[in-house]
């Protein structure tokens, strides 16, 4: 990653503890090992996840079981920070109850957000992609509630959505039927999910981080990665590179980035 993080500061929104770590884990310790200040925004404490068979949570709730694993994932990355919103995971599907993210008002969790954006006064802020991702509906409410908190904010912070593209989301739904059958992902409709390969416009390298995002990846051990069990070159796809669309400052067309954009300030 050759970004100049020295001195910048970079904030993550995501839905439940593991996505700053599945998905931009890479990107996380790039940006701390460059000297960015990292804080982790983290809209639920996963109270609908999927427990690893046989785990042992010692009559702790789950959501207090991920919410101690999202932090010590966070000091293996170079989290400097983790915030906590209160709102409670919607899972998979469902009726969402008021007080889950989906089932919440949506000014409530566009107003949570941005009072984080506000504080922190990020340079660079990375979300999950609004365009729908891996089909569950918290990360689609929680990008759209970033994207426009950032926008009413008017910080003149850059704005990305971390994807998984259309062709790597087929082929890791295939893999999961062999390997993970009972799944509930594989319960989702295909039509939409991933985000198209040819709009991401910025690829950046993550090899040289991949052996700290496996130690923190480790951290979450109440959950299963969701590329467990894959086939190794599978596995090596997803996590070679990260690939994001840039939303703001609005893409202007031409080669994909190689790195994210910071504007001067």
């Amino acid at each position: 990653m050759t970004t100049t993080w020295q001195g910048r500061r970079l904030l993550v929104v995501v839905a439940h503890p593991d996505d700053e770590t599945f998905g931009c884990g890479s990107l996380i310790a790039g940006a701390a090992e460059g000297g960015a200040e990292v804080i982790v925004c983290c809209a639920t404490r996963g109270e609908a996840g999927e427990l690893v068979p046989g785990y042992d949570t010692a009559g702790r709730s789950l959501g207090a079981v991920r919410e101690q694993e999202l932090h010590a994932a966070g000091r293996v990355l170079g989290v400097g920070q983790v915030v906590l919103l209160d709102f409670v995971d919607s899972g998979m599907d469902g009726e969402a109850a008021p007080e889950t993210l989906v089932g919440a008002p949506r000014e409530s969790v566009v107003a949570a957000v941005a009072e984080v954006v506000k504080r922190t006064d990020p340079d660079v802020v990375v979300t999950l992609d609004a365009a729908g991702g891996d089909g569950h509906r918290d990360h689609v409410r929680i990008a759209e509630a970033t994207t426009e908190a950032v926008r009413r904010e008017g910080s003149g912070a850059s704005l990305y959505y971390w994807c998984v593209v259309r062709s790597l989301l087929r082929r890791w739904l295939e893999s999961l039927q062999q390997v993970r059958p009972e799944s509930s992902h594989l319960e989702l409709d295909l039509d939409g999910l991933g985000r198209p390969d040819e709009e991401i416009t910025t690829v950046v390298d993550t090899t040289a981080h991949l052996g700290r995002r496996w130690e923190a990846t480790a951290m979450h051990r109440s959950q299963r990665p969701p590329y467990d069990g894959m086939p190794d070159d599978l596995v090596a796809a997803f996590l070679a590179c990260d690939r994001l669309v840039r939303v703001e400052p609005a893409w202007p067309g031409g080669p994909v980035e190689r790195q994210l954009f910071v504007r001067r300030r």
